[in-house]
């Protein structure tokens, strides 16, 4: 079981370096530079290849090893890292997004192997909890040692080192997934189910309409597909925009790059984990039901943080404790999703698990991207108290939809059993 949480961890901490790059760096950066909050949340476009991950999906599913996807596109992620060392990015602001362009579709890409291999390693709901507390874990510890480290020590080391540190990083990781024997029983698999990939499943291939609705077909898909499109709709935008408030009022893009970027984001990860631990022992209804409502309440104590313009001492610690607090729960909200999701996944057919888990997925990142490139526009128009009264009202809706759902079964019907001793 060590094996598969380092493997898992690995993988998911260097596909969390972009989203690290462009959730923490890229904007305080823009913003330095003098840019609306309108023109920063549109940045989030470079997030679209998440979005279409689903339509090549089945190819990684059905061409190749899981193992070869995984080399040939961290060896990418390398490769762009090493190419855009050379970029000075004042001069060169489209060729920094092009940059996180490019490492966002390798990175998606990335993503659907190494989901269709975790649903395939992961058993049990002790397994499955741990495995996607290493994955929410590790791919939260790569944006913080993204969005985070590097900037608070990019003044001083400069771009081009940074990139060229991220391109030894992501090689390291290549070279580790090419010789992991993790991944020995996946390629026997692969072997054997050669014969049938070319028989009847290439009917499938010719006719994509019958993958879709075997996809659909898979029970518990469609409360999934709901919940996942709406669970993070007021978080994003509070934890999209609240640092920007503070950067306008409070805070240096040094102070926010520590606490938001480092303090803030390892509650996330202690969260993730504890959220892990606590799979095992509860259900996982009980416990979304609980964290969803202290999450309301957490928003609504930062948005009374908004009224709060002048610098004090005391305001910078009420923030810091109010980040704190959000990335903490966003953690512990996370990993009980991932489970849900992979759990129903795990109820499809292992020829179309890697599309199956990738369609709920870029779901989740659709309703993410979508409502975070929205909310600068929205606190640009309406200004900051009536924009987080909005995503305080999503925020309050989303719990009444989990509290309600875990009553009516939907949720129940997501627990994973444990396998017959």
């Amino acid at each position: 079981m060590n094996d598969k949480l380092v493997f898992l961890g690995l993988l998911y901490f260097v596909q969390g370096i972009p989203y690290g790059l462009q959730s923490s760096l890229l904007p305080i950066f823009l913003r330095g530079a003098g840019h609306s909050l309108t023109r920063i949340g549109f940045t989030k476009i470079l997030y679209f290849p998440w979005v279409l991950k689903v339509l090549w999906a089945p190819l990684v599913d059905r061409v190749g090893t899981k193992r070869r996807w995984l080399v040939a596109t961290v060896c990418g992620l390398a490769l762009t890292c090493l190419s855009s060392a050379a970029l000075a990015p004042e001069a060169h602001i489209w060729g920094v997004a092009g940059t996180l362009l490019a490492m966002n579709t390798l990175a998606s890409v990335q993503d659907i192997a190494v989901d269709g291999a975790a649903v395939g390693l992961l058993k049990g709901r002790g397994e499955l909890g741990l495995g996607n507390t290493a994955q929410v874990v590790g791919y939260k510890a790569g944006s913080v040692f993204a969005g985070g480290g590097l900037l608070a020590v990019i003044d001083v080391a400069g771009w081009s080192w940074m990139f060229m540190l991220l391109t030894f990083v992501y090689a390291g990781v290549a070279l580790f997934v090419w010789g992991a024997p993790v991944l020995d029983d996946e390629t026997v698999r692969g072997q054997q189910a050669e014969g049938s990939r070319r028989g009847g499943q290439g009917a499938d291939a010719a006719r994509p309409w019958r993958v879709w609705r075997k996809l659909l077909a898979v029970p518990g898909t469609s409360w999934t597909v709901l919940y996942v499109l709406t669970y993070k709709l007021g978080e994003q935008g509070a934890v999209t925009m609240f640092p920007l408030f503070l950067l306008d009022h409070h805070m240096t893009a040094r102070e926010l790059g520590f606490w938001n970027g480092v303090v803030a984001m390892g509650f996330s990860i202690c969260g993730s984990s504890l959220a892990g631990l606590l799979l095992a022992k509860f259900s996982i209804g009980a416990l979304m039901r609980r964290v969803f409502i202290l999450r309301t309440v957490s928003m609504l104590f930062q948005s009374s943080l908004l009224t709060v313009l002048e610098p004090s001492s005391l305001m910078k610690g009420m923030a810091v404790l109010s980040m704190s607090v959000q990335h903490f729960l966003g953690g512990v909200i996370t990993t009980l999703s991932f489970t849900t999701m992979m759990h129903c996944t795990q109820r499809a057919e292992e020829s179309i698990q890697a599309t199956h888990y990738s369609f709920l997925a870029t779901l989740e990142v659709l309703g993410k991207l979508t409502f975070s490139a929205l909310a600068g526009g929205l606190v640009d128009w309406f200004g900051f108290q009536m924009a987080f009264l909005f995503f305080l009202t999503l925020s309050a809706g989303t719990a009444l939809h989990v509290w309600t759902a875990t009553f009516r079964g939907a949720l129940r019907e997501h627990q994973p059993k444990e396998p017959p001793q």
